[in-house]
């Protein structure tokens, strides 16, 4: 696993190039870093997921010009509750905030939007935002954009293989017909192209309970970036490292 700084590129969205050849049709991305950005600055922690919302615009506008399939963003891990209420509930307002204030640009980018992740424990004003800016990029053709809010990897897994064992108790399938296609159909994800490239914030070399059954041979790219950091040149730099990569998935490279 190569650790790459990422490198800028002073390429804005409004001059982004089209995707070269053997690019990523799905990028996923772990943004971590917020609260370091803001501490290492002498700011409060909620400032810096502030900022980290700018670079959500950024990076969803120049991926959406640049011709990327889906963008899914981990916004939220379940485990992300055990943080202090009052940061929580910042995150939660800024989400809100979020889903009102991008509906012209996703509109405008055409843009689809989809959320993976538990909504129990969300609040109400949350998720109505959220369903309401779903329904109204539900007409769009351009890029899809999953938004991972409540999520964990594992409470997906259960969820699958319980929803599999209900079917199974019912009659109306059978437990030989489950094969991986059909437990991939059982995930949140489902009918989704798996990620192609996960990229993690802030040099952490870890994938954090995040698409664990969808990430099984994901190109992964690192880099010391902090999110509020990350840029366009961040993300071609990632782009350009997957389409210099062979992709054997367990085979031999071509000849």
């Amino acid at each position: 696993m190569a650790t790459t700084p990422g490198t800028r590129t002073g390429v804005t969205a409004a001059a982004a190039d089209p995707l070269p050849e053997g690019a990523p049709r799905h990028i996923a991305i772990i943004m971590d870093g917020n609260g370091r950005w803001a501490q290492c600055r002498g700011l409060p922690r909620i400032e810096g997921h502030r900022r980290g919302v700018a670079s959500v615009r950024r990076i969803t506008e120049h991926a959406a010009r640049r011709g990327v399939e889906q963008l899914t963003l981990y916004c939220l891990s379940r485990e992300n509750w055990r943080r202090p209420a009052l940061e929580t509930t910042f995150l939660m307002h800024l989400l809100e905030q979020y889903m009102v204030e991008e509906r012209a640009l996703l509109s405008r980018e055409r843009i689809q939007v989809s959320m993976i992740g538990r909504r129990d424990g969300l609040p109400a004003a949350t998720l109505a935002a959220l369903d309401r800016t779903v329904a109204s990029c539900a007409g769009n053709t351009g890029m899809r954009l999953c938004l991972a809010i409540n999520y964990g990897g594992r409470d997906e897994i259960v969820d699958a293989a319980r929803a599999l064992a209900q079917a199974a108790r019912d009659g109306t399938l059978d437990p030989a017909d489950i094969d991986e296609e059909v437990f991939a159909g059982r995930l949140s994800t489902g009918g989704m192209p798996d990620p192609d490239l996960l990229i993690r914030t802030a040099g952490e070399q870890r994938v954090s309970n995040f698409l664990l059954w969808q990430i099984s041979y994901a190109e992964l790219w690192i880099t010391d970036a902090l999110w509020p950091d990350f840029d366009a040149g961040h993300l071609d730099a990632a782009i350009a490292a997957f389409a210099g990569r062979v992709r054997r998935f367990g085979g031999l490279a071509p000849s």
